[in-house]
């Protein structure tokens, strides 16, 4: 796709570890009032002041104590009114691939927005202001970085998300309608992860779902987040991770036993993943051991 000379694309730079960024924006900046659009998914807490977004041609107006949801790819630009202070968070979609083996929904407020939710979620909602508490109290945890504030901001954007799907939906004959995709998705994810050393191929897993390849791969982009095979990888990386940590086995049997039959494919993708390599991985567990033996001794 040609884009027109105006709106350009942002790179988004998000750690390979932990592809999740919360900073405070003072105002707008000329680079953010162009119309724009990135791959990451994007929250927007109003501090302060109050302003508006374009988004994918639509205006909505913000002011302090608002949410905003933003899509990948979605086309916006953001001006300020008054004083304008926002919490922005944004994430990969993959950051919360796995935890959808559970929840499969996770993401739908930013899959349905102008469908089943809104952009900017309705203040009127009594659970509106509680939202905005979890934001803050994630933005707090980052900027401290006190230790396992990675564990805790992730947790806190589960339950923020989970929220906005009970609260935030717009009727339940939405929801209904919307289900049984939710159910084809949750059973090919547990047919994935029962048998995660298969070697999968999108066929096969769209035949799972009794859909064609590119509807399947388009529901399941819309509720996960990620394609079927990115998902699959990140399965296996998980695995293999755990592995390296909790066992002794050798790296060549952890990259065959979750799936991978090429050791510096394994390699490569674990990098690009995780941020270290399996051997890095392992060695960081053996110097725990010893630290701790010498600790006891």
């Amino acid at each position: 796709m040609k884009l027109h000379p105006s709106i350009s694309k942002d790179i988004i730079e998000l750690p390979h570890a932990y592809p999740l960024v919360i900073s405070q924006s003072i105002g707008v900046t000329p680079t953010f009032q162009r119309l724009h659009f990135h791959t990451a998914l994007e929250i927007n807490y109003i501090e302060k002041g109050s302003g508006y977004y374009l988004i994918n041609g639509n205006r909505h107006e913000f002011q302090q104590g608002d949410l905003v949801f933003i899509d990948s790819n979605d086309l916006h630009r953001a001006f300020e009114e008054k004083e304008l202070v926002m919490s922005v968070i944004m994430f990969d979609p993959v950051y919360l691939a796995l935890e959808q083996r559970y929840a499969p929904e996770l993401l739908v407020p930013f899959r349905e927005l102008g469908n089943r939710f809104e952009n900017r979620l309705d203040r009127s909602n009594p659970m509106h202001g509680r939202i905005g508490g979890i934001v803050s109290d994630m933005a707090a945890e980052y900027t401290r970085k006190e230790p396992y504030f990675e564990v805790i901001v992730r947790a806190q954007l589960i339950q923020l998300l989970a929220f906005v799907n009970r609260y935030f939906a717009k009727n339940d004959a939405a929801k209904a309608y919307h289900k049984r995709g939710m159910d084809v998705i949750r059973a090919v994810l547990r047919k994935i992860e029962d048998d995660v050393v298969y070697p999968w191929t999108l066929r096969e897993l769209a035949e799972c779902a009794h859909l064609s390849i590119s509807r399947f791969s388009a529901l399941f982009v819309r509720v996960v987040g990620t394609s079927p095979m990115d998902y699959l990888i990140q399965l296996r990386l998980s695995q293999a991770a755990h592995l390296l940590e909790s066992t002794d086995k050798m790296i060549i049997e952890v990259a065959e036993e979750c799936g991978f039959r090429n050791l510096s494919n394994f390699n490569r993708l674990f990098k690009q993943h995780v941020g270290k390599l399996p051997s890095e991985v392992r060695n960081d567990k053996n110097s725990k051991i010893v630290s701790e033996h010498r600790s006891f001794s």
